[in-house]
């Protein structure tokens, strides 16, 4: 007989937000300054677009094993643990590479912890959200985390400004150490996830031997055509630091407001998913399209201004999607339906961020012209959704 949990289900999601609140310290704060660092060792756009568009692929694309592997083994608590140990490992490591190649292994290798730990910690927060919204838990887990991706960033851009980007990335060994060990703390009083569940009656009814629904399938792609003409915040940050439009130790607090705003999106979104259903979605092409004209601008207020669009957008994917698969799939498959969401997620990521740092080294014109263009399609591929929910 499993141990109960001594976690009420609503208690549990907040303390997994606290779990990824110091992670986002560790990993956000890296990636705010990872295109800046990458550009010292004489990376170009393309190199990268190309590292942080592969290191977003790997951090997606695997997850098709991994959510598999979750599925199968039901070893949820194993599986976030050695994830988030692999990436608070590597974070700090960046600041000891001597070399390009070097450092674009370890932040693909960061990127693999979070493939490793996603499926697994998905699954145990869509048990626990049942009976309290998924849209909301997963917007209240959102909001969490991300205020960890606005603590990090500004506490390393304090460290760039006194001693460079090395010290910046040494210093997130401290929340990292944090993170392992609360959620050791938190996987000995929630040892079973699965008995939140009450029905499954917040999924679509399917066996749990059959394929994914339409619905499931032009809701990937819709959003997968987005991530094509979204850039990466690596390629973004190199854009203020080869033009000189931001001093570096304002890069990384530029992705702080960021991630601010994606904490605020992320709440508002949650909520109007349990209200109107993928509806809201709609906002995405037009906020990634903007992006590109705000954030690849010669102006620093448009930048700024570019930034906060960008992290209104991430807040909408990263909480809204996680709650929309899990509705699409059944229970017994959302490992895989997670890591099949994703998967062509993160292929679209990595052929976008390559395709956009290409561009950027051509001509921002083109950049701008390419995402405009992704963006018109992805409306066209929402188009459908919309007359399936009015068909319900």
């Amino acid at each position: 007989m499993k141990a109960a949990n001594r976690l009420s289900p609503l208690r549990f999601v907040l303390a997994f937000g606290v779990v990824s609140c110091l992670a986002d310290f560790v990993y956000e704060g890296a990636r705010a300054i990872v295109g800046p660092f990458l550009a010292t060792m004489g990376a170009s756009a393309l190199v990268v677009g190309f590292v942080t568009g592969f290191g977003e692929a790997v951090a997606l694309v695997l997850r098709l094993g991994t959510g598999r592997l979750s599925d199968r083994t039901g070893r949820h608590w194993a599986l976030s643990i050695t994830g988030y140990v692999v990436t608070v490992v590597a974070v700090p490591l960046l600041g000891l590479a001597q070399t390009l190649s070097q450092a674009a292994l370890l932040v693909v290798a960061e990127r693999f912890g979070k493939a490793v730990r996603t499926p697994a910690r998905d699954t145990m927060l869509a048990q626990a959200s049942s009976r309290t919204g998924r849209g909301r838990a997963f917007a209240l887990h959102e909001a969490l985390d991300q205020s960890g991706a606005v603590i990090g960033p500004l506490v390393v851009a304090a460290m760039v400004a006194v001693s460079g980007y090395r010290l910046g990335f040494g210093v997130l060994v401290v929340p990292g150490v944090a993170a392992v060990a609360l959620l050791a703390w938190l996987r000995r009083a929630a040892p079973n996830p699965g008995a939140y569940e009450d029905s499954p009656s917040h999924t679509i009814a399917a066996p749990a031997d059959q394929g994914f629904s339409r619905r499931f399938w032009v809701y990937t792609a819709f959003t997968a055509m987005t991530m094509l003409g979204y850039a990466t915040f690596g390629v973004l940050s190199y854009h203020l630091q080869v033009r000189h439009i931001l001093p570096e130790p304002l890069i990384p607090a530029l992705y702080a407001v960021a991630m601010g705003v994606d904490a605020l999106a992320a709440l508002a979104s949650g909520a109007i998913y349990d209200r109107i259903g993928l509806r809201g979605l709609g906002v995405l092409p037009l906020l990634a399209a903007a992006v590109a004209f705000l954030s690849f601008s010669p102006s620093a207020v448009l930048v700024w201004v570019g930034a906060i669009v960008w992290g209104a957008a991430m807040g909408v994917h990263e909480s809204t999607m996680r709650a929309a698969v899990a509705d699409m799939v059944p229970a017994a498959r959302r490992g895989v339906g997670y890591g099949t969401f994703t998967a062509a997620y993160g292929l679209a990521w990595l052929a976008g961020g390559t395709i956009l740092g290409a561009l950027y080294d051509h001509s921002i014109h083109d950049l701008i012209t390419f995402t405009v263009i992704t963006q018109v399609l992805a409306l066209l591929l929402f188009v459908p959704l919309l007359r399936h929910r009015r068909s319900e």
